[in-house]
């Protein structure tokens, strides 16, 4: 990071490695917030920003009921 920044963020629709999970933290770097695929579903959905609620039912079959007719 250059300039005046006094913090860094990084968005991945995926996942971040050990590696740089550690280096996000590292003692005299910039602190930087990573925020991986989950995560952010996660806020887009708490913020309801560009997700919508969908209810699904699901059937199966009672295999106990048809046994008994």
């Amino acid at each position: 990071m250059q300039g005046r920044a006094d913090k860094g963020l990084f968005i991945t629709t995926g996942s971040f490695t050990a590696e740089a999970k550690k280096e996000a933290i590292r003692d005299g770097a910039p602190p930087l917030d990573l925020i991986d695929g989950d995560a952010l579903i996660e806020r887009l959905k708490d913020l309801k920003l560009g997700v919508k609620e969908k209810i699904v039912i699901d059937y199966e079959v009672d295999e106990e009921w048809f046994k008994k007719i």
